[in-house]
């Protein structure tokens, strides 16, 4: 029979599996985080910003986890080729089990189709046994909830906050409020749990669970098709082009930063964030990053996405900083208090205060990615208007201080990467107006360009210093400013930028790993933070413009090296190595694919 459960001797004491140690699976609407011990500690079901029903990845104790796993064994995760199908297998010294877990894909608008995780347990050599325990706790664990068993269909649990149905054909008991079950199976057997939301119990019809698996086998494999990268890196890109694509909320096409909140930059300190929402920067970059690889119906969809919240900006402002996927502005900051925290660290939150932030920045990766895809897919005049509304407003604010990219709580300043974003807005606007000879104000746009091009030079750049600091008479290097030839502010091989380059990788690269700003506290938040994998990749793409290819390629090669097991990366990475921050994040796999084309197109 199934012996005791014991978790992997890899994972900390405190029931805590490192943050790198899950994959992630998902439907276009959430996602579902599961460790390499076959637990599900992670998952909002409906959409990504939905209250969770397991989230003992924030609470061991009172989040609520779904964990099917064979005990006393090693394990090891993958996935399906061109896929997001996972396979997490379990390996005793007699036997080997495996756990298939998919979401199905809804790849059309109704939202009110099922929201389906399927786990397929089987044993692959000899006899396995498994341990089954699901223990949902409804709305962040603040909803208590029934459980009722339908012998031969499964169980069901009911809460003020929804209904979860698991069906099975195994022998749940109950255990309080969870349901459990220890069942063998032979060499060659399989059985299936099927998780529902909102759904009805009914038992598993023979080949059910195979014919979805053979639907969301098809969906990924052939969405995966239509790119067209065929590089050196093509694991490591496409896998960070299936992981964008887990991002897209398919009834809006909004794309969102990262499914999970408050997973720390630092163990035990305060930089906890809930990442569950669409930026207009994210979202700008992920766009461009789905487009060269060839995939434009995302794209598309966002330009849609995005054509509606130009739209809805109330006169006299301009657009917010993050939305919800369904255009929701006002996302209030809310701390969860009664949850633990990843490993102690709180405090966990919901919604984000930087909504409510002026950060300029980001109508210049907005506009260049619609430059972007007008050059494929002409846009609408629709869109076009809306844009130059905002464009109009942009002309009036892009002088006063913000809170910049990094969305900093120190006070306002007058960030130099919001002054590099503000000269692409309206250098892009140009270039689509001549190119489309569509109608604008390009005159004022072109004087706004310039102005904010000679801020640059003449306030931002530094001559003691040999480079363009954080913002005028700030003593911080700041890393965005790798972006500078990306978006051919300044040229690869200019004086003022090498020197930049330079100084950021003597003071804030080691050993590949780049750091944003150095962390003396300015920002208004307490506490240390990991190195950022963005700027990481971005410092990879300035090299390689700037002809510093062989170690632009050493930088690149080592950073992979920092994802996990299955190709995943989270926000930042720690001291020794580990991920830290919401995971997996949309920006780190953006600037990842584009470092690998660039890489590539220099390379012999």
């Amino acid at each position: 029979m199934p012996g005791s459960d014991h978790p992997p001797s890899s994972y900390p004491s405190n029931g805590y599996p490192p943050i790198e140690e899950h994959a992630v699976i998902g439907d276009l609407r959430t996602v579902a985080l599961v460790a390499t011990d076959g637990t599900i500690d992670w998952y909002c079901p409906q959409r990504f910003d939905g209250a969770s029903v397991f989230a003992s990845l924030l609470d061991a104790d009172r989040g609520g986890s779904f964990r099917i796993h064979c005990s006393r064994s090693k394990a090891k995760q993958l996935y399906l080729p061109d896929s997001n199908i996972l396979m997490t297998r379990f390996l005793t010294p007699h036997s080997v089990g495996e756990v298939v877990d998919f979401m199905v894909p809804v790849d059309n608008d109704l939202t009110e189709t099922p929201h389906v995780i399927v786990r397929q347990a089987r044993a692959v050599r000899g006899t396995a046994g498994f341990n089954l325990r699901c223990d949902p706790r409804f709305d962040y664990g603040r909803a208590s909830h029934t459980v009722t068993l339908v012998p031969g269909a499964g169980a069901v649990f009911e809460s003020a906050a929804g209904t979860l149905v698991l069906r099975t054909a195994l022998p749940l008991q109950v255990e309080g409020t969870a349901v459990t079950c220890a069942f063998e199976l032979a060499m060659g057997e399989t059985s299936e749990i099927v998780l529902e939301w909102n759904s009805r119990i009914r038992p598993l019809a023979p080949g059910e669970a195979d014919e979805m698996f053979a639907r969301t086998l098809s969906y990924w494999q052939t969405w995966l098709r239509r790119g067209r990268y065929q590089g050196r890196w093509r694991e490591m890109v496409l896998r960070s082009a299936l992981v964008l694509k887990l991002l897209v909320y398919r009834p809006t096409g909004a794309l969102i930063a990262a499914p999970t909140t408050s997973l720390p930059e630092e163990l035990g300190g305060v930089r906890n964030w809930d990442y569950r929402y669409t930026w207009i920067r994210d979202a700008a970059f992920t766009t461009y990053a789905l487009m060269a690889l060839g995939f434009t119906d995302e794209a598309a969809a966002f330009m849609d996405w995005l054509e509606q919240r130009c739209k809805e900006a109330p006169p006299g402002r301009g657009l917010r900083v993050l939305y919800s996927v369904d255009g929701n502005a006002d996302l209030d900051e809310i701390v969860l208090d009664h949850l633990a925290g990843y490993r102690g660290s709180k405090p966990v939150r919901i919604g984000n205060g930087a909504a409510d932030q002026l950060q300029l920045d980001i109508y210049g990766e907005l506009m260049d990615s619609v430059y972007l895809y007008n050059k494929r897919v002409p846009i609408s005049f629709q869109l076009w208007e809306a844009l130059g509304r905002q464009l109009d407003w942009l002309g009036r604010h892009w002088e006063q201080p913000d809170e910049g990219i990094w969305e900093t709580r120190g006070g306002r300043q007058r960030f130099t990467y919001s002054a590099v974003m503000t000269w692409v807005a309206f250098e892009r606007a140009c270039r689509i107006s001549r190119q489309r000879g569509l109608p604008g104000p390009t005159n004022d746009w072109k004087e706004h360009a310039g102005r904010a091009y000679r801020f640059v030079q003449n306030e931002a750049w530094d001559p003691r210093n040999g480079a363009y600091m954080e913002f005028p008479g700030s003593p911080r290097l700041d890393a965005s400013l790798l972006c500078m030839p990306l978006v051919k502010f300044s040229g690869p091989t200019d004086p003022r930028f090498l020197s930049t380059l330079d100084r950021v990788g003597t003071e804030l690269v080691s050993d590949s790993l780049v750091r944003r700003y150095a962390a003396d506290g300015s920002d208004g938040i307490t506490g240390d933070e990991g190195t950022f994998n963005l700027c990481s990749f971005w410092y990879v793409e300035a090299l390689t413009r700037a002809g510093r290819i062989t170690e632009a390629r050493m930088v690149f090669e080592k950073m992979l090296t920092y994802a996990n097991h299955v190709g995943l990366y989270a926000e930042e990475i720690g001291p020794s190595g580990e991920a830290l921050g919401n995971f997996p994040q949309a920006f780190t796999h953006l600037a990842l694919i584009s470092a690998a084309i660039h890489l590539d197109r220099a390379l012999p």
